[in-house]
């Protein structure tokens, strides 16, 4: 996994930008209107963003069109996996002993005779 990718993400604006794009392809323009901020910023963001090989930047006209790669997100998800099935396994764990106590319940201590 390459970690320019996990310091590209890391910048919420950038991670901001990533999440309008999953959805479709926006130009320059949409993305600094969409996150509030002047077109020279979020042109810095994505300047890094491409340089990460995150997203490519395609010129139409006196438009720039930005879309995700998918190829850096597929890196993450290889490098997640094993995570992931640690944490699964964790979670099935976790599952079967909260099934156990639901069918055996232990008593609870008798509380006559304390004060409140």
């Amino acid at each position: 996994m390459n970690p320019t990718t996990l310091s590209a993400l890391a910048e919420p604006s950038r991670l901001h930008i990533v999440e309008l794009l999953i959805r479709q392809p926006l130009t320059v323009g949409e993305i600094a209107t969409r996150l509030h901020i002047r077109q020279p910023q979020a042109s810095k963001h994505l300047r890094v963003l491409a340089d990460a090989g995150i997203i490519e930047i395609q010129a139409v006209a006196n438009r720039r069109i930005c879309r995700l790669r998918p190829e850096p997100f597929r890196d993450l998800d290889d490098w997640l996996t094993p995570y992931r099935r640690l944490w699964q396994g964790r979670l099935d764990r976790l599952d079967d002993y909260l099934q156990e106590l639901q069918q055996h319940p232990h008593p609870t201590p008798d509380t006559e005779g304390e004060a409140p």
